[in-house]
């Protein structure tokens, strides 16, 4: 048989794995954002430290930000780096982007960047994504 040759990693299966996934799939809703400043500024995210609404592909979405705040993504994402990996996620650094795609599912991907930016969780420096001391909001 080859069963083994096309096993999958067991961990996937995990609990915090299988959560932090169901987060992703979440943590965007469908349509541009629609909260004040986005409707007073009729869209115009310019001024924004964070951004509000993503085009993944042709489909415009925005960050639900009662779900997404930094603190949220930070804790969702520690439980199923721990699970995964068996280590705790460092506070401080660069994130281990390549370790995270291997426990998220493939078609997740297009959204751990624009998530972790946007919610404060991670800035990007010379390429890399580091990690926030604190994750704002």
């Amino acid at each position: 048989m080859t069963g083994d040759l096309f096993e999958v990693d067991k961990r996937l299966a995990l609990k915090p794995i299988v959560d932090f996934n169901s987060y992703l799939r979440a943590a965007f809703a469908d349509g541009p954002c629609a909260c004040g400043r986005c409707v007073a500024s009729q869209g115009d995210e310019s001024g924004y430290q964070y951004q509000h609404t993503f085009n993944f592909a042709g489909r415009v979405v925005n960050r639900r930000f009662a779900s997404t705040a930094g603190s949220d993504v930070l804790l969702a994402l520690k439980k199923a780096w721990l699970s995964f990996t068996k280590a705790e996620l460092q506070a401080s650094g660069n994130l281990e982007l390549e370790t995270v795609k291997d426990f998220v599912e493939p078609e997740l991907h297009k959204l751990l960047v624009p998530l972790f930016v946007a919610s404060g969780l991670t800035k990007e420096v010379d390429g890399q994504l580091q990690i926030q001391v604190q994750a704002a909001a």
